[in-house]
């Protein structure tokens, strides 16, 4: 790692609300994030000599966001900004006209934006996915685009404290991990180590541990990720894990990394310190097993965990383990249990108005299958209710589903059609697409399925503007497009028959500032919005400006 080529990026006092590999809903946090005295607009500055690459805004996500490859072979991202630099902000507002988009991912060409080392680039702010003002920054590997640990690059963030660890967790290997739920033992620190309240643990023949913990940097209050684990069985590594270098297409992997099952039904975060066999090695590396450990004899044997923060910190967890196959009841899992889906095979499941395709990389896990049917009495259902599996159990890859209708629709292949998945109060739709007399759809979560058949289009609310306003002291228009299934497919606007740029930040409001696109005097605006389904609304208003 290229130590001190980077300078912080934003002109704030330097402190993280958050490090990279820190865990999240389906993700790994894939940067840092820099506070920025709790304020919007604080400048933001070219970590390296580069050039700006690229451009990305969106509704969620990073928000608005600038790449700048550097001449090391290195790229930089920051996020959830605010206004860019004048000149950038100019040429990013003639590509969303070009293009008739305001949500764009760009590349610019490498002559036109160089930046020195510390030059403005734009200003902090709160956009896209972001839940406060703050900075994301990461630091990729220009080439490959793989996510590397900005902590290792040396920041001027102080880290003195070693990560607390809280519980550790204990699980019967004979079982897939999704068939029980861990054994969980409170940890004590004392003399410098971490003990759990039961100093040998009577295990299964076949085991394999988890823990949960965390990091803070000093002088914060916040909780961060830790950065490595490590298992030993009688001083021998087993099995380690090292969160230095994510890509965006391993990201999903934390679904792996942690005991899903247990956070997703209320329970903590448990990490595991084995590979689980549908992961890849990715951020583990096998030792002398995959982190699954055999107890062949009833001797009792030495385990002991070490977990690091990036800074060199290290918390140390020591216990001994015996195997005692009669007594001892880890979990709540069966051992006679029928697990018939497998990780690294296809599987298939299929009845008479439902079929069900997972690909050899959906699971990490092997799992029983589960499937009931029940009746909808959702409005505009035209399918039975597919209860399918538990959203308990995280899938990798998205996983192919059809459904055959109950009723015989006059034009399936028009029809307003869509696929609803409902777990846990939230709810997920895709457009069905027709062939055969089956609808399919694409999903990345188990649950509840079923076809509605959507008439209803959206509804388009207008903040301050009335047919025939006079908007002269007005600085912008505002719109709310409400829907009943949440999705929209697209939203245009043309002012006197061509497009004009509203913004959408977070998926809320849909707003246009008045610049010289639209000049003072009468004008025409037509409003397009289209949902999921493909129902459509039109509004035209006239105002004077």
């Amino acid at each position: 790692m290229p130590v001190n080529y980077f300078t912080y990026p934003v002109k704030a006092t330097p402190a993280l609300a958050a490090n990279f590999g820190e865990l999240r809903t389906n993700h790994f946090h894939m940067g840092l994030d820099c506070k920025t005295d709790h304020k919007e607009n604080m400048p933001v500055v070219a970590a390296a000599d580069g050039y700006i690459a690229k451009i990305k805004i969106e509704p969620y996500g990073f928000g608005r966001a600038i790449y700048i490859n550097h001449p090391n072979g290195l790229t930089t991202l920051y996020a959830h900004l605010n206004n860019f630099f004048p000149a950038l902000e100019e040429y990013v507002k003639e590509q969303q006209y070009k293009l008739e988009q305001w949500s764009i991912y760009i590349d610019v060409p490498a002559n036109l934006f160089p930046v020195k080392q510390g030059d403005f680039i734009a200003y902090s702010g709160n956009t896209g996915g972001s839940q406060g003002p703050h900075l994301h920054f990461e630091i990729r590997d220009t080439e490959s685009d793989k996510v590397l640990n900005p902590s290792l690059f040396n920041f001027p963030v102080n880290d003195n404290i070693p990560p607390s660890l809280l519980r550790l967790a204990v699980y019967n290997r004979n079982l897939s991990t999704y068939s029980q739920t861990p054994k969980l033992y409170g940890l004590k620190y004392a003399g410098g180590i971490y003990q759990p309240t039961t100093p040998t643990i009577l295990a299964f023949d076949k085991v394999s541990f988890g823990f949960s913990g965390y990091d803070k940097y000093t002088g914060s209050a916040n909780n961060n990720g830790v950065f490595e684990g490590e298992v030993y069985f009688d001083n021998t590594l087993m099995s380690s894990f090292k969160l230095d270098s994510i890509s965006y297409d391993e990201t999903r992997y934390i679904n792996a990394h942690i005991d899903h099952k247990l956070k997703a039904g209320g329970g903590p975060y448990i990490q595991h310190l084995s590979r689980l066999p549908g992961y890849p090695e990715s951020v583990y590396k096998d030792g002398a097993s995959d982190g699954v450990i055999n107890l062949t004899d009833d001797s009792i044997h030495d385990v002991r965990i070490i977990i690091k923060d990036a800074s060199g910190n290290t918390s140390e967890i020591r216990f001994r383990i015996k195997r005692n196959n009669s007594s001892c009841n880890i979990g709540n899992g069966i051992t006679n249990q029928v697990e018939n889906f497998e990780p690294n095979s296809m599987n298939v499941f299929e009845k008479d108005d439902i079929q069900l395709v997972l690909d050899d990389k959906a699971l990490y896990d092997s799992l029983r299958f589960t499937y009931t049917k029940t009746a909808s009495s959702t409005p505009g259902a035209i399918s039975k209710l597919h209860q399918v599996q538990s959203g308990l159990i995280p899938v990798q890859d998205s996983f192919s589903i059809k459904i055959k209708p109950d009723i015989d629709l006059v034009n399936p292949d028009t029809a307003h059609v869509i696929m609803v998945r409902q777990w846990g109060g939230k709810t997920e739709v895709f457009r069905a697409t027709y062939k055969d007399g089956w609808f399919a759809g694409k999903f990345r979560n188990f649950g509840s399925f079923q076809l509605v058949n959507d008439e209803s289009p959206p509804t388009v609310y207008a903040y301050n503007l009335k047919e025939n306003a006079v908007l002269t002291s007005a600085t912008q228009i505002m719109f709310t497009i409400k829907d009943n299934y949440e999705e929209l497919q697209n939203f245009r606007a043309e002012l006197d028959g061509k497009w004009l740029r509203f913004s959408n930040d977070k998926g809320k409001t849909f707003i246009s500032r008045f610049d010289e696109k639209c000049h003072p005097g009468p004008h025409e605006l037509q409003i397009s919005v289209q949902d999921i389904a493909g129902n459509t609304t039109v509004k035209t208003y006239h105002f004077t400006r």
